[in-house]
């Protein structure tokens, strides 16, 4: 063993005794952690250790919130993910009055983690920054988002569809399965990012004689600050970020409003498009039954199935999934998904 190794460990013994004494003299509130890591935020929320035998009540006790940009690596690069992490970390923290040694578990829901490979990684970061007797967990955003509608029980299927989107599903027997997920360049077109995707090919293609005239021409320069469709290359490129150009969203739903032949037909096959992964998933894992006609929850997550005005687009993806699956119940969440995170933490010990 190296002379730094022998340092360092003995650095690791020295304070984990600190930490030990501070804890027993009541000058540390220990606390578990939980982090939901989307393609345009990262919320992180800390809750006081509680007694396992303890039932905890809703809305839980957070002792810190704090909100930062996306820390999603498949969106931002590795480096700049790391570095949200830590923020938003670093800033619960402060809030909370506590300190890094007080942190007993953290998991994290991360969207895009569909491999172990992903999970690891990911891992490997909270390693460098956490003590080792931290209990330390990864998920897909997906998994919690479903037990924020069914109050912690894994089972039916879950859509989130925000800048992203996913569907994914848990059997009673363990089984579970998954549909889209895989990024906007691999056909997530019922996200966010592809909606709005879509409206910018719209506006091109009317520029230059490909489609037909649309209201969303005007509507996207304006929310821009741009004088004409050319100048639409350049924005995009400048910064292709997922939740950048998802963020025209509101555009695209303003001209479906305002019957807008081009923006209704790109929100109606979006809203097909999220109904399709919900039915493959159903499929796959038999949630319906052996006729098909079986109930199940559908867990409805995401800014893009909120209502609007005179446009939901939820509501037609229930309609969707229901003209095959008239036992899928929709449900809107109940429980914060950030606190789900931490009660997975909690749970675990």
């Amino acid at each position: 063993m190296g002379k730094a190794m022998e340092i360092q460990m003995s650095i690791k013994r020295k304070l984990k005794v600190m930490i030990t004494v501070k804890m027993e003299m009541g000058l540390i509130m220990e606390s578990f952690w939980g982090l939901m890591v989307g393609a345009t935020s990262t919320v992180c929320v800390c809750i006081p250790l509680f007694s396992s035998s303890k039932t905890l009540a809703y809305p839980l006790p957070v002792l810190g919130r704090a909100v930062s940009g996306c820390s999603n690596h498949n969106s931002v690069g590795e480096n700049a993910a790391r570095d949200t992490l830590e923020e938003v970390m670093a800033e619960a923290l402060s809030k909370s009055g506590s300190d890094w040694s007080a942190v007993r578990a953290v998991c994290l829901g991360v969207s895009g983690v569909n491999h172990p490979t992903d999970q690891e990684r990911i891992l490997n970061w909270l390693r460098e920054i956490f003590l080792s007797h931290v209990k330390l967990y990864v998920h897909n955003d997906a998994v919690a988002a479903l037990a924020s509608g069914t109050m912690g029980k894994l089972h039916g299927c879950v859509l989130i569809a925000g800048t992203g989107c996913i569907s994914y599903g848990f059997a009673e027997d363990g089984r579970e399965a998954r549909a889209s997920g895989a990024g906007p360049v691999l056909g997530d077109w019922g996200s966010g990012y592809g909606i709005a995707a879509k409206a910018l090919t719209a506006v091109i293609r009317a520029h230059d004689g490909r489609g037909p005239q649309t209201m969303l021409t005007n509507k996207i320069l304006k929310a821009l600050s741009l004088s004409s469709p050319d100048e639409l290359i350049g924005w995009t490129y400048a910064d292709p970020s997922w939740a950048r150009i998802a963020a025209l969203v509101p555009e695209v739903v303003s001209c479906a409003e305002a019957c807008d032949q081009v923006a209704t037909k790109i929100l109606v096959d979006a809203a097909q498009d999220l109904a399709l992964s919900v039915k493959a998933v159903v499929q796959r894992l038999h949630l319906c039954g052996e006729d098909g006609n079986g109930s199940f929850p559908v867990v409805m997550v995401g800014g893009v199935l909120e209502a609007n005005k005179t446009w939901d687009i939820g509501k037609e993806v229930v309609k969707c999934i229901q003209e095959q699956f008239p036992g899928a119940h929709p449900i809107t969440p109940q429980v914060s998904i950030d606190s789900l995170f931490v009660l997975e933490a909690f749970i675990s010990q």
